[in-house]
């Protein structure tokens, strides 16, 4: 029998093979974590990326142990078997990765995957080696060779169980759970290695007939520190991946927490953090359902704060937010968890409760509302030491099981205005004899929607459009802008005043969908304006409701102006200081967001509420509407001749523009003209009229002839700055 040769290995070399194969291995596993991208398309990149970077660290490993291999005659390997070697390399990477991606390791997974790999790895290493040609060929010792497929096979499952195992780890200890597994895993992969070099049987008188194949001192060397550059490429590009995806992450749980957020505050009051009309109606939707089908018995309670009004017009509007504030807080300490409190007026809340609605039961609730907002209030801002008592005018409404939700907020409303009729400071349920007004509310309520619907049986909303006209030295008058006002032709009741109106859209939660409606038809009709050569400015009024949910306006907003092509500068939006003053700080954020837009801002109904002058200046209005009430009685009271004057000083002193309002006399618009109010609005000029009309009255009015009104070239022209 021929003479075996004794294998010996060069110690370098060897310690280089087993740092390619845990290098690789460490990859492998940073790779694992990256195939299992969500993106499908990602996913897949990675994969093949690192199939071929994994594949090539294990085949390199291989190789470097048989260059460590030292024979006593010239060696080389042949080009096109070590390509196949690499290959199957490859291969082994793509289904170890592809097991990877799942979300977990069964059994049949990882049974399946172990062999499979084992069978590749074996089937790497063996056609590796029959790159080695020589003659005569090897002699194979069997038994080493089932023990190198038993490692790989075993090396593969423990690689696979590692994969996941590392999932489980917390994220301080995952790197170091993933360089102690490389160091194993590479300690396999060597062992497989020179467990199957050991099996090969090499006679002394053996030759190599592949020395024209690859070969060279520096090949090893060349091998690995390509290799080695591969794998760092490809573990930086992972670890720029990864950092990008954690930042991605971060980024969308603060997207997500911020939609959270923003959601919250979308049905919620800004002042007092109760529920809004939006939350309420919607729980009180699913409460009436479930009382429908008989699951609980609810009830609603209407509080309406008594004299508040005066509190804010004594102490000012920090005062009243604090009452407000507190009263939230005490009404809802008496509020069981699952009962809803919700804050829908300036002063009125609202509690809906399930469960025990007995009358007695309610009766007690009220009483103790009643009696905890009769607590003196202490340390009021602007009231000093004097404490300030609250009373309330309660109603409360049972549900029958049948009306719609909806019915409750109407019946218990009206009870609580019957309170309020008798005095106020107690509480009353819902008789039958209130029904009158409430059914007309409900039917009002779903007749508008209908209308918002565009359906047949709601009528037609429509914008009526009252001119502003800019006052001048002698008689002329030049008609700048216009303001739009709502009209609701019902099919039964005919034209539907804004005062039965809007009170229903308040009442009933429409508020919002009547505001959205407001902002869309007037862009669309400053759209059609445009296109007809008019560049008209339209002033549209905004509801307290709406100025609560800044953000669904600002957004509405946005969609409209783009949809239409509308310069903002061609909307001003009017807010009653009434509403101004109700959570000055809120207001104030809004209407810069609002301005920020570019559209104008005006503050109607001056002088009837409670303002500062500091706030004012805060405020980013550019225009002051003086109420009607100031306006009728210029010719007769000198009281009002003063107030308007001094309105008139103060504007211009804070150049602001002061526009005047329900001027029907030639002698209220003499007074007007002489105090230097810059606009007139009222009937004395015209009334408020449909867009069509509107058109040809001013086209009538601009013609030669036209009588002492006349439009203004700027409307027929470039849009000049300054509200309408």
């Amino acid at each position: 029998m021929p003479a075996t040769l004794a294998l010996s290995f060069d110690p370098a070399v060897v310690v280089l093979s087993y740092l390619t194969a845990a290098f690789a291995s460490y990859v492998a596993l940073d790779l694992a974590q990256r195939v299992r991208t969500p993106d499908l398309a990602v996913a897949r990149a990675w994969w093949i990326a690192g199939s071929l970077s994994m594949g090539t660290g294990i085949w390199a490993m291989h190789f470097l142990g048989m260059l460590a291999l030292r024979l006593p005659f010239a060696t080389g390997y042949d080009a096109s078997t070590t390509l196949l070697s690499w290959v199957a390399a490859v291969a082994v990477s793509g289904v170890a990765l592809r097991i990877a991606a799942n979300n977990r390791l069964t059994l049949a997974r990882l049974a399946t995957g172990a062999i499979s790999m084992g069978v590749g790895i074996c089937a790497m290493h063996y056609i590796g080696m029959a790159a080695l040609v020589l003659s005569p060929g090897i002699r194979w010792h069997w038994g080493l060779v089932a023990a190198s497929a038993a490692i790989a096979t075993g090396a593969s499952a423990a690689a696979l169980c590692i994969f996941f195992w590392l999932r489980r780890l917390a994220a301080g200890w995952a790197q170091w759970g993933q360089v102690a597994a490389a160091l194993v895993m590479g300690a396999a992969v060597a062992g497989m290695h020179y467990t199957g070099m050991a099996a090969a049987g090499l006679d002394a008188a053996s030759i190599c007939v592949s020395t024209d194949g690859l070969r060279g001192d520096r090949l090893g060397h060349l091998v690995a520190g390509a290799t080695g550059a591969l794998l760092l490429l490809t573990l930086l590009t992972s670890a720029m991946d990864a950092r990008a995806q954690r930042h991605n992450n971060r980024l969308q749980t603060s997207l997500t927490a911020a939609t959270a957020e923003l959601q919250a505050r979308a049905l919620r009051d800004p002042l007092t953090g109760l529920a809004n009309r939006q939350l309420l109606d919607d729980r009180l939707q699913h409460a009436a359902a479930r009382g429908r089908r008989g699951a609980v018995r609810l009830a609603l309670l209407t509080v309406n704060l008594d004299g508040f009004k005066p509190i804010n017009d004594s102490f000012g509007l920090t005062a009243g937010d604090h009452v407000l504030r507190e009263t939230a807080r005490r009404l809802q300490a008496l509020a069981r968890g699952h009962d809803t409190l919700a804050r829908l007026g300036a002063d009125e809340f609202v509690l809906l409760i399930e469960g025990d609605a007995a009358e007695a039961t309610l009766a007690q609730v009220a009483q103790r509302l009643l009696d905890a907002l009769a607590l003196p209030l202490r340390d009021v801002p602007g009231a000093g030491s004097q404490p300030l008592r609250l009373s309330a005018s309660i109603g409360i409404a049972l549900y029958d099981g049948q009306a719609p939700g909806e019915t409750l907020v109407a019946q218990s409303d009206s009870a609580a205005q019957s309170v309020k009729r008798a005095g106020g400071n107690g509480f009353a349920f819902f008789e039958a004899h209130m029904q009158a007004g409430v059914r007309e509310q409900v039917e009002l309520a779903r007749d508008l929607r209908a209308a918002l619907a565009g359906e047949s049986g709601g009528g037609r909303l429509a914008l009526h459009y009252q001119p502003k006209v800019a006052t001048r030295d002698g008689d002329d008058t030049e008609v700048n802008g216009v303001e739009a006002l709502l009209r609701w032709q019902h099919p039964q009741r005919g034209g539907v005043s804004p005062g039965v109106l809007i009170p229903v859209a308040e009442r009933f939660g429409l508020i919002m969908p009547l505001g959205d409606w407001v902002i869309a038809e007037s862009c669309r009709q400053i759209a059609a304006w445009r296109d007809a050569g008019l560049q008209m400015r339209v002033a549209i009024n905004l509801s307290v409701q709406q100025l609560r949910q800044p953000d669904a306006l600002v957004r509405r907003f946005e969609q409209a102006l783009a949809e239409h092509g509308v310069d903002p500068r061609q909307l001003t939006c009017e807010i009653t200081e009434s509403v101004a003053m109700d959570d000055a700080a809120a207001t104030e954020r809004t209407l810069r967001r609002l301005a920020d837009l570019g559209l104008a801002l005006s503050i109607d109904d001056f002088g009837t509420g409670y303002s500062s002058l500091a706030y004012l200046r805060r405020l980013p209005v550019s225009q002051l509407k003086i109420d009607r009430s100031f306006v009728q009685d210029l010719e007769t009271s000198a009281d009002a001749r003063a107030i308007v004057n001094a309105v008139i000083e103060l504007a211009h002193a804070l150049s602001l523009s002061v526009v005047a309002e329900g001027v029907e006399t030639e002698g209220q618009a003499a007074v007007l003209r002489g105090k230097h109010c810059d606009k007139l609005q009222g009937f004395l000029f015209a009334r408020p009229m449909p867009a069509d009309e509107l058109t040809r009255w001013a086209l009538e009015h601009q013609a030669p002839g036209g009588g002492g009104l006349r439009f203004s070239a700027s409307l027929y022209g470039e849009l000049p700055d300054g509200p309408g």
